[in-house]
């Protein structure tokens, strides 16, 4: 989706809020010895208080209204009777719709106490999406998000994982631009476009390369095994910047 007029923004707006505070809200939620299904509830539960509809189950059929991704498990874990413990890691993935625009936002969350290793992962985390949604600005490159981020992972002996890409957002859940790399690559020359609504959605990983699916269909893990965290925002491109439109309010 490419915002021109400023109902749009404030549509995109209203439904990143309400998944920024669904999220955000299950975050504060969690207590060891809760299951993810009791965690889905909660936000499935504040979607519908909103208005807002599950877009994963809407359109993909998931079977949950939120995914919810514990230690082992990277992305698009199922909720269901996996009880949460202290010293886990949590990843909440929350995208929705409303009124006929779509929002995505995720990040990743420690049930204390933890490991140093594992706490310095988690900032470092926060610190290259901020650095890939720092390259997101009208007429730069989107290879360039991949770019910044990379150097910033390099520097710390951190990997990438190279098979979950951004993707354009807006209109639907994934839409044009596809396959928006959040590590280095070469040869990708579109650039970003002003009003451009895209996620930004790195995973970084010490030691994680690939994301594998095994089993049910949907929870991904990393090849090979290695902790990894993702944070991720939906952003509109600008002559100055990007503009985060999934933060909490």
């Amino acid at each position: 989706m490419t915002i021109t007029k400023q109902d749009e923004l404030d549509g995109l707006k209203d439904i990143g809020r309400i998944v920024a505070n669904t999220m955000h809200a299950m975050a504060r939620a969690i207590e060891p010895g809760m299951t993810t299904r009791e965690l889905d509830a909660i936000g499935q539960a504040l979607l519908e208080r909103e208005g807002a509809v599950s877009a994963p189950r809407a359109l993909y059929g998931f079977p949950g209204a939120t995914c919810i991704s514990v230690n082992e498990e990277i992305a698009h874990g199922i909720p269901g009777d996996r009880v949460i413990r202290q010293g886990d890691l949590v990843n909440i993935d929350v995208s929705a719709s409303k009124q006929g625009y779509f929002a995505d936002t995720g990040a990743s969350f420690r049930v204390p106490p933890v490991a140093p290793a594992l706490d310095r992962l988690c900032r470092d985390g926060r610190r290259a999406i901020g650095i890939g949604i720092g390259e997101v600005r009208s007429g730069r490159t989107l290879a360039g998000i991949g770019a910044a981020i990379g150097r910033f992972a390099a520097a710390r002996g951190y990997t990438l994982i190279r098979n979950l890409a951004s993707h354009g957002v807006g209109r639907s859940l994934h839409e044009e631009p596809t396959e928006i790399a959040t590590w280095p690559t070469q040869g990708d020359r579109r650039r970003i476009g002003k009003g451009l609504v895209l996620t930004v959605e790195p995973f970084l990983s010490r030691g994680g390369q690939w994301a594998e699916e095994a089993g049910d269909g949907w929870t991904l893990y990393s090849a090979p095994a290695a902790p990894v965290v993702q944070y991720e925002h939906t952003v509109v491109a600008t002559d100055r910047g990007a503009i985060v439109v999934t933060l909490p309010g």
